[in-house]
């Protein structure tokens, strides 16, 4: 069992995400997108600091040339691509609907390995592809099988791109660095990002709906989630990775049961296919020796 531990991690993370499409989507109805990001990661990395100072920034693959500099400027990468990838999806929220935004977002399942196949020039594993074409037909599905391209679509899209290249750096970053550490720096750097808008666009109408969606947001899927996808991608590559994280959108159609919505058979179905796309990514993965994620030479 401890083999799965990895995927158990990201599943863990994707039902953090997935509980709260809805919630965050109503919280932007008050408070504006930079404003919400500034106070969810702000929590974030305040709960994570006191762990991280108590740790080495060193991580299990350390490399000669890494540093306390390589270090702070590899979390600081990856806190901007998360900056504005949440950024864009949060405007894309206020445009769009959470279906919409649910299956633009899980586009990351198709960016991450065309930018991992960029980056370490390899062409991605076979089923990797089957696994994402079967996922994203089940995301179309579950999202209502209509196609349409708004602005809040456009903006969204954007979001999907910076998450496929926000999975391969955290993978090229996982075993060099500490993951409290990292994490904590990631957030740090997604909250000072957020000032300057902030400073101009303002917090907008901060409520107790919106402080408890910040709060639980910040906790659950930032401190919490990001650490946990990051140690997953230790042992398992972004792509992989990428693919399992589509438990996420599932996870929204679940809740969304629970309080009323239905998907109708064929949302049903998408959620089935999503699923299978998972098992097909996994298939082999735990035959022998684990695979590795990628490394950047």
């Amino acid at each position: 069992m401890r083999g799965f531990f990895p995927e158990l991690a990201i599943a863990a993370a994707a039902f953090l995400y997935g509980v709260t499409f809805s919630i965050v989507q109503d919280a932007l109805d008050h408070t504006t997108p930079m404003g919400f990001n500034l106070m969810r990661f702000a929590i974030g990395a305040a709960v994570l600091a006191p762990f991280a100072l108590r740790r080495s920034w060193a991580g299990p693959e350390l490399r000669p040339t890494d540093s306390l500099r390589t270090f702070l400027l590899g979390g600081a990468s990856l806190g901007v691509i998360a900056a504005f990838a949440y950024l864009t999806q949060n405007i894309g929220l206020e445009h769009t609907s959470t279906s919409n935004s649910a299956f633009i977002t899980g586009l990351f399942a198709v960016f991450t390995p065309i930018v991992e196949a960029i980056v370490y020039r390899r062409f991605p594993r076979s089923g990797i592809i089957l696994a994402v074409g079967i996922s994203i037909v089940g995301l179309f599905l579950l999202t209502g099988a209509e196609l349409s391209m708004s602005y809040g679509d456009a903006v969204t899209l954007v979001t999907a791109v910076l998450f496929g290249c926000w999975y391969v750096r955290t993978g090229m970053l996982a075993n060099r660095f500490d993951i409290f550490g990292l994490t904590t720096v990631q957030l740090t750097v997604v909250a000072l990002v957020s000032i300057p808008f902030v400073a101009v666009e303002g917090f907008g109408q901060v409520d107790t709906g919106v402080i408890l969606t910040v709060a639980f947001t910040g906790i659950g899927c930032s401190a919490v989630a990001f650490s946990l996808s990051a140690w997953a991608q230790r042992t398992i590559d972004a792509s992989r990775a990428s693919i399992l994280n589509l438990l996420e959108p599932v996870v929204a159609g679940v809740v969304g049961y629970a309080v009323g919505e239905r998907l109708g058979l064929v949302g049903y179905a998408g959620a089935a296919l999503i699923l299978a796309g998972i098992f097909v990514a996994e298939r082999g993965t735990h035959d022998g020796a684990v695979s590795t994620p990628n490394r950047a030479t």
